[in-house]
């Protein structure tokens, strides 16, 4: 019937959309995905850098800080500019990280609408791309999330003791994007699983249709995945790994 074709046609249009804004995360290039947004260059030993954060950190300065030269792309307009350096600012005011304009150095942050919101794990020694496409991705929250790859740390929902907080299902998750749900061998730094973490995937994340992929246990109705702003344990956890004191 012509009631039947429409609504499976409305339901291919639906699983089109959902499959196309999962691969807003990712691209083809010279680099692999560790666990969606995270990306690995091919060129170093990956292994070594994600297995440990601290493996690959961005170098403190004499004076105790952490500098990180950016530069902005000329594509993004004042207002998106802006955000990007809102977000940047709220680092510098909770920790003991800060964004400096690149000068002519190396290592550095290039913040680009070049392929969906993706980073770079760690510091890597030379330029490192933080995309933040233009449609969807220049938000405080995904900012805060991109700059918090780049600065070492992994998904929250692939923490080592991940399977004490929350549960996985398997079978909701579309099969291209298991990967994304694998452990890793993280550090915690003695710091509790943070449901609230800006580095926390959504409960419907890659999932069928939208089906629940994580479920929150004990009490599968707590909110995670908002990616608003960093959490406290988040700003703590800076706070540890790159050893800020006084914040």
């Amino acid at each position: 019937s012509d009631h039947g074709r429409t609504s499976s046609l409305i339901i291919l249009v639906l699983n089109v959309l959902q499959t196309c804004s999962f691969f807003l995360f990712f691209s083809v290039g010279s680099s692999d995905f560790l666990e969606g947004d995270v990306v690995l260059p091919r060129s170093r030993s990956a292994i070594k850098c994600a297995a440990r954060s601290y493996s690959c950190l961005w170098p403190k300065s004499s004076n105790g800080n952490v500098e990180i030269p950016y530069v902005l792309s000329d594509k993004y307009d004042a207002t998106e500019r802006a955000e990007i350096l809102r977000a940047l600012k709220d680092f510098e005011t909770k920790t003991c990280v800060r964004f400096n304009p690149r000068q002519r150095q190396t290592a550095y942050l290039s913040f680009e609408p070049s392929y969906g919101c993706a980073s770079l794990l760690g510091h890597t020694g030379d330029k490192q791309v933080v995309s933040l496409q233009k449609f969807g991705c220049v938000s405080f929250g995904i900012i805060q999330h991109e700059v918090m790859h780049a600065l070492g740390f992994h998904h929250e929902h692939n923490r080592s003791d991940r399977d004490q907080h929350v549960r996985i299902n398997w079978d909701n998750i579309i099969e291209y994007f298991t990967h994304d749900f694998d452990k890793s061998d993280t550090d915690n730094l003695n710091t509790p699983y943070d449901y609230s973490s800006i580095m926390h995937y959504a409960k419907d994340a890659f999932g069928k249709n939208w089906a629940d992929t994580i479920v929150p246990i004990p009490d599968p109705s707590v909110p995670i995945g908002l990616r608003e702003r960093m959490s406290d344990l988040d700003v703590l956890r800076i706070n540890r790994l790159y050893k800020c004191w006084g914040f």
